[in-house]
């Protein structure tokens, strides 16, 4: 199986989990995956080294020795200027040529900024293509709008847009971000709208998480269970949602112009006549000024109540997290996910690990002799198949697939009675 169009860190995880697996000859899989034998002992010896999977991970480029690295006092000189001016790279490249006779490149100086962590912001990247769905409900995009201050509580506004035909199918006033209060107007967006292919969101705390490698908050994994992919913006780069964004400017000249409510009673009805002229009567110059409702229709995929179980492959050890997010293995508790709290997860043993993976994704790596998890952000095949598998394919022994960037699975598995069907 050559490398082309396949991460590389995915093939290395199939290749080292069947390669210390022992039940088949090293040269015979480097044949399969196309690569030569020394780069099959490579991966194999990086992974028995390191004693983890996170190991086959790809390594920086960067060398290890560099003979040609600015002298030591001469960054100290950059630091001391940047601290002493404030200054950009190219004001401290004027400034170290004229009055130090020390000429450093401008690139370098902004590189020695970086690296002393003196770069207060990134420089945003332009946008390579604007991007566009063909269709209504393919993706919907979701952010919250800054703060409205009110005497009795604030307002944070909640926008849903369809991508392709600008409709905006919810927005809503939560009195707080949380999750408690967003869920449920996602609930009646999906009930009244169907559910979308998939959503697009910055990473604001009610769908992202610092606490775990997949980021994922209880508000994630819901939309996960009803089939939505997940797709995440760029850090400082809300061009990304650059519709919504606009949506949200439009907002704040809608509501200066109409005047800010007085009460926090107000603002759901103040939305609401925002959104019904927003979609059925502003003409909108990027559809040749079209309204959105011309252009979009209610999604085919109905909202689920009680989402069908995830469906894993035949012979799988199947198990349920506790309350915690906690794995009972072996008369032990290992953490796993606290945002995946008493869902069922499946436990893979390899070479004395533990890897558990939830749907599609793995989450966890579990050494018991070190005592120690890791996470994994590593995605599962069948996420990818449109199509079940077939028998050959099921009983091959194919270990999964990984990706690196956190999605959700697109479309749920295709049921087929040849799978274990876990009741929630």
């Amino acid at each position: 199986m050559p490398w082309n169009r396949v991460n590389v860190d995915e093939q290395r995880m199939r290749f080292v989990v069947r390669a210390v697996s022992g039940k088949e000859s090293l040269a015979g899989l480097c044949r399969e995956f196309g690569i030569s034998r020394p780069t099959g002992y490579l991966w194999r010896g990086r992974y028995e080294r390191g004693g983890s999977f996170t190991a086959l991970q790809e390594r920086s480029r960067r060398p290890q020795h560099s003979p040609t690295r600015t002298e030591g006092w001469k960054e100290e000189r950059v630091v001391i200027l940047r601290e002493e001016t404030g200054w950009g790279a190219k004001k401290l490249h004027a400034l170290l040529r004229d009055e130090q006779g020390m000429p450093v490149p401008v690139r370098t100086i902004h590189r020695i900024l970086e690296r002393r962590g003196l770069v207060s912001e990134a420089a945003h990247a332009p946008a390579l293509q604007r991007f566009e769905r063909s269709r209504p409900n393919e993706l919907w995009q979701m952010d919250t709008k800054g703060k409205y201050p009110q005497p009795e509580r604030e307002c944070h506004p909640l926008s849903l847009l369809d991508d392709h035909s600008r409709y905006l199918v919810g927005l809503y006033a939560l009195p707080a971000l949380t999750i408690a209060r967003a869920w449920p107007c996602l609930v009646e967006t999906f009930r009244q709208h169907g559910v979308p292919q998939g959503m697009l969101m910055d990473r604001g705390s009610l769908w992202w998480s610092e606490q775990n490698g997949w980021s994922l908050t209880w508000l994630s994994v819901q939309l996960i269970e009803q089939g939505i992919g997940l797709h995440y913006g760029r850090v400082r780069h809300p061009q990304t949602q650059g519709k919504v964004e606009r949506f949200h400017r439009t907002l704040g000249a809608e509501v200066r112009h109409r005047g800010l409510p007085a009460a926090w009673n107000q603002w759901p009805s103040l939305l609401a006549a925002i959104q019904q002229d927003y979609n059925q009567r502003r003409p909108h110059e990027a559809l040749g000024m079209r309204r959105p409702c011309e252009l979009y229709q209610p999604s085919p995929r109905a909202y689920q109540e009680q989402p069908r179980a995830w469906e894993y492959p035949p012979g799988s050890e199947v198990k349920r997290l506790n309350s915690q997010g906690m794995l009972e293995d072996g008369g032990r508790r290992w953490f796993v996910c606290q945002a995946l709290a008493r869902g069922w997860v499946r436990v893979e043993r390899v070479d004395g690990k533990v890897l558990v993976s939830y749907r599609h994704m793995y989450v966890r790596e579990i050494d018991p002799q070190r005592e120690c998890t890791r996470p994994l952000v590593i995605t599962r095949q069948e996420a990818r198949a449109p199509k079940p598998a077939t028998d050959a394919a099921r009983g091959s022994g194919e270990p999964p697939v990984a990706l690196r960037a956190p999605s959700g699975s697109p479309d749920p598995p295709t049921p087929n009675a040849a799978k274990t069907k876990i009741e929630v």
